[in-house]
């Protein structure tokens, strides 16, 4: 496993980490032994970083992550969570207010049996009016980070602009790190255009979902997923292209996504640890660079297609 710090923080993390939004039923029903055993299985093979969110599975993944720290040392993993998006009886709904922020952060760690939070996210800030993620809820968590009860603050999105707008409309230091997902994979890389505005101002880059949300794999996209269409389709014979070649699309997507030493880690999610184990390996494995040329003239029509997040 290799390992990098995420910007100016000292958090030298693996480049591949554990997300826990599957803990939360988001994708399928799980197994809750067999969910903590995954956590565990993580963690023991070197996975140091582990992110989740009060939203997934409305509260139910930071429950069952925090039963499954209960028996980890506290040193061998850094632990990131979020605030802001969040749903109660089956119904979403966003409060990105600084009372509530801070509220939300004494009660993750609550559900996640730990004193501290090394990585406090705001979580999809375009949910949320720009100016007040910069004059409110940031400064918000900067107070907590100055009392030592998180130790960085980050903020979270689909669309990079908007991370760039309030890193530019924020005192420097207020971010200390950027969560970027589906935009550093094998059919959308313009997180790579990002990076030197990030790296100028020591915020470190997290990666995630290198699966696109299911649209590299063989079991395909889920109904609900909004990429476009011909997007789905040209990602299907990307697919095939490679099962054909006796290869497997989510060994090269989680390659190329954790190959990039300018991202410090790319999370992936499962509640199996058979996932984590098959994960890990996929990483260590060398860059197939003839399959890779391949499958980008595949995917070059559609290249960079993104969608709005939901």
């Amino acid at each position: 496993m290799e390992y990098r710090e995420i910007g100016k923080t000292g958090m030298k993390v693996s480049n591949l980490s554990f997300g826990a939004s599957s803990l939360g039923g988001v994708f399928h029903s799980i197994k809750e032994d067999e969910a903590i055993k995954a956590v565990h299985t993580a963690v023991d093979n070197g996975i140091n970083f582990i992110d989740v969110s009060p939203y997934y599975g409305h509260l139910k993944a930071e429950t069952v992550l925090g039963k499954a720290l209960k028996n980890i040392d506290r040193s061998k993993y850094y632990l990131s969570t979020k605030v802001g998006r969040y749903g109660k009886d089956g119904v979403n709904y966003w409060d990105y207010s600084a009372g509530k922020a801070k509220e939300s952060v004494y009660e993750s760690m609550e559900r996640l049996n730990v004193s501290h939070i090394d990585l406090i996210n705001i979580h999809d800030i375009e949910f949320a009016d720009l100016d007040m993620i910069c004059k409110e809820t940031l400064p918000a968590l900067v107070e907590l980070r100055e009392k030592g009860i998180v130790k960085n603050v980050g903020i979270t999105n689909l669309t990079l602009n908007h991370l760039k707008y309030v890193i530019e409309n924020v005192p420097e230091g207020t971010v200390d790190s950027v969560l970027s997902f589906c935009h550093y994979c094998l059919n959308d890389d313009a997180l790579a255009d990002f990076l030197d505005f990030f790296e100028a101002r020591g915020i470190g880059v997290i990666n995630a979902s290198p699966f696109s949300m299911g649209l590299l794999t063989e079991r395909g996209a889920p109904e609900w997923h909004p990429a476009p269409k011909p997007l789905q389709e040209l990602c299907r014979k990307a697919m095939k292209h490679c099962k054909d070649k006796g290869e497997s699309i989510e060994q090269l997507a989680v390659k190329y996504s954790v190959s990039n030493p300018r991202i410090a880690t790319t999370l992936f999610s499962t509640s199996r640890p058979a996932a984590v184990l098959q994960n890990i390996e996929w990483a260590e494995q060398p860059l197939n660079e003839e399959l890779l040329t391949e499958v980008q003239a595949i995917l070059k029509p559609r290249f960079r297609d993104t969608w709005l997040n939901s």
